[in-house]
């Protein structure tokens, strides 16, 4: 077995350490890009959605490297989501690429002894001891947090950065020299380090940047190809932004899920708006809006794939939410045809309200 999985942000550091651990052979894909995209675009159907796309030119990239298997995580629906592994498997089989898709779904619907059956697909091509398997497991888990806190500090503390591009360019470095780690252990440590390293980055506490909330979709908002790289583009505006969705925050979402014990916070302040699971992350999106706007952002940008059933329903929400709560927030929709200049644009007007906004507050208008 030669494993491969499509991007998400920063899965591919995580399951990097996963397998290194486990001593499975695997091929990652180069970073989602424009080829990708084309590739995907190519062979998808015309109205499914971006993120799909991608993932399709993931695949594909990956199999040029020998991949033959697929693993990804599932959801039995009401999203579209529920129905990818299905879609994709035969469109590659009928472009000839005979893969095999180890679909990690949810225990609810699937089963523990099913879950179980495919975990031991994935596990069996190990020849590492069960304690180093769970050893693995734990290490890949850490690895994802930290990457994801640090990723997370660098988005805040850009508002305040000193010298500009600091966090950007740490947060690069941070990454490459992530994947050139042999093992789990050099990789946690490598973190680590960066880690402190952004804890003691100078800062400025006089400054007072804009903050600004991601929410969405949870592809669009994590991938970074998906959204035209807008957190690094609102650290170059030096704007302080935030996101709580996640590889880290799904990863404990999924594991509390059936005890009723995940985001409790988010669905709690998304009950007004948003009281039932409509499949996606239309709940987090709407609650954390709300929250968003109760932690003193001055505003939120919802980024979501056109034809997102749940995040349409989301956009119909948040212009309430945006009224009841006086809290700016702009919905962006992306697929393979948005124009990055006219996306841009709208990033920056959006900035430019803000800080009118803002200078009115203050001048008393």
């Amino acid at each position: 077995m030669k494993a491969t999985f499509p991007h998400m942000g920063n899965v591919y550091i995580g399951v990097k350490a996963l397998f290194d651990g486990l001593g499975i052979d695997y091929a990652i894909p180069p970073n989602s890009n424009k080829d990708a995209l084309d590739i995907g675009s190519l062979y998808s159907p015309e109205e499914i959605c971006l993120p799909f796309k991608i993932m399709i030119g993931n695949y594909i990239q990956a199999i040029e490297q020998g991949a033959d298997t697929v693993i990804l995580p599932g959801s039995c629906g009401p999203c579209r989501f529920g129905e990818y592994c299905e879609l994709q498997m035969n469109l590659l089989k009928s472009l000839g690429h005979d893969l095999n898709f180890i679909v990690l779904d949810f225990p609810r619907d699937i089963g523990i002894k099913e879950l179980y059956r495919r975990i031991r697909l994935i596990s069996s091509n190990s020849n590492k001891k069960t304690y180093q398997k769970l050893n693995a497991l734990l290490n890949a888990l850490k690895a994802t947090e930290l990457i994801d806190e640090i990723e997370g500090l660098a988005h805040m503390y850009a508002g305040y950065e000193r010298n500009k591009g600091e966090c950007k360019e740490l947060l690069k470095r941070c990454k490459e020299e992530a994947m050139k780690c042999q093992n789990p252990a050099e990789m946690l440590n490598l973190l680590k380090k960066y880690k402190e390293k952004i804890d003691h980055l100078p800062v400025d506490i006089n400054k007072n940047p804009l903050r600004i909330a991601i929410i969405g979709e949870i592809y669009t908002v994590i991938e970074p190809y998906s959204n035209f790289f807008i957190e690094d583009k609102l650290m170059d505006y030096g704007v302080s932004s935030k996101r709580g969705l996640t590889p880290s925050w799904w990863v404990k979402n999924t594991v509390l899920s059936p005890l009723k014990l995940n985001s409790i916070n988010i669905r709690k302040n998304a009950k007004k708006y948003l009281s039932l699971g409509i499949g996606g992350h239309a709940v987090e999106c709407v609650g954390e809006a709300v929250m968003s706007s109760l932690e003193g952002f001055d505003g939120a940008i919802q980024i979501f794939p056109m034809g997102c059933m749940p995040e349409i329903v989301s956009k119909s929400i948040l212009p309430t939410i945006s009224n009841d709560m006086n809290f700016p927030i702009m919905s962006l929709v992306v697929d393979d045809m948005t124009g990055e200049a006219g996306y841009i644009t709208r990033i920056e007007a959006f900035i430019d309200m803000l800080e009118r906004r803002r200078d009115n507050v203050l001048s008393g208008c």
